[in-house]
């Protein structure tokens, strides 16, 4: 049976719903920012659901406020919101403040990337994975299913620390129809290829199975989705990436700015393996066409059709 395609954020705040009326230690704060299953939370269980209204800095510091006094704090808003209008607030009462004291506090970011395609660049966002994951106790989630996001509730909160889940605002389709991604790896190898490996995260996940699919038998691609952006399993992604020649880098984040390709020539360059990297993501600067996501995709060069043209010029670069 086909699992049907659910929004990433409903998916979660259902499972945040479910678990207050069992958890009295579980506390939700918004920022303005609404859903059915959020009005059913806010109904069932108002002495622990606060809207801050649209005031994101608070949102940080009350949700820290929340997690010295034992709560496990879920705070919601859009994506380039709840990163950047807060960022001082998120360093200093939450980044730094867990070095010292145990909070849970995790932070749901609802825009990722283009999915408010017709908002424009304001509410895009294209810089949050360079940030987020440059505060290095910060944990990082980018998931690319509505399967995958419901399965970080249990991480949320048994895992202590701040966390940032980013979520996509469309309802991609179902990668995982059986069972979410093992998050104890932070990744999830979806085929195995001989020369090349596409490693994506978020929506750019649905991009490289196309684009592998598309390569066929004459090059055979392998795909990595990597769902946990800081805390992925080191040793199994370096035996995963051993035979290959070629690395591709998805991200629908600016390319070459401290992104997961930063994060992966770092990575290459420790464990000392031998791949050549080739990091795909967002070209350019902020853009202020309208249009579909696709062509925005194919516009700033990771649409399926610019990325199949890259792909397959690297895997030709690499037999010279």
């Amino acid at each position: 049976m086909t699992t049907k395609p659910l929004p990433m954020r409903d998916v979660l705040l259902d499972r945040i719903w479910q678990a207050m009326g069992q958890d009295a230690k579980i506390f939700f704060v918004s920022a303005d920012f609404g859903s059915p299953i959020l009005d059913k939370i806010r109904a069932d269980f108002p002495s622990r659901f606060v809207n801050v209204g649209i005031a994101e800095q608070n949102l940080i510091n009350v949700s820290a406020g929340l997690a010295l006094e034992g709560f496990t704090v879920f705070a919601y808003a859009i994506a380039p919101f709840i990163t950047m209008r807060c960022y001082e607030q998120i360093r200093v009462s939450l980044a730094l403040l867990s070095e010292v004291r145990p909070i849970n506090v995790n932070l749901i970011g609802v825009g990722a990337g283009y999915s408010y395609v017709v908002s424009g660049p304001t509410h895009q966002c294209y810089e949050d994975l360079t940030l987020m994951r440059a505060m290095p106790n910060f944990q990082v989630f980018s998931p690319a299913d509505h399967v995958t996001a419901g399965a970080l509730f249990e991480r949320c909160v048994s895992a202590t620390g701040p966390k940032y889940l980013r979520f996509d605002a469309q309802v991609l389709p179902v990668i995982y129809e059986q069972t979410a991604p093992d998050l104890r790896l932070g990744f999830h190898v979806h085929r195995r290829g001989e020369r090349v490996c596409l490693l994506a995260t978020g929506y750019m996940l649905h991009t490289a199975l196309r684009v592998a699919a598309q390569q066929g038998s004459e090059h055979d691609v392998g795909v990595i989705d990597l769902v946990d952006i800081a805390r992925f399993d080191e040793d199994r992604l370096a035996d995963e990436l051993a035979g290959y020649q070629g690395l591709v880098s998805l991200e629908e984040g600016f390319s070459g700015r401290g992104g997961v390709d930063a994060m992966l020539f770092d990575f290459l360059a420790r464990r000392k393996l031998p791949l050549t990297l080739l990091n795909l993501g967002v070209n350019g600067g902020y853009r202020f066409e309208l249009g579909t996501r696709a062509e925005l995709h194919e516009q700033v060069g990771i649409g399926p059709e610019a990325v199949q043209r890259r792909v397959a010029a690297f895997i030709q670069s690499l037999s010279h």
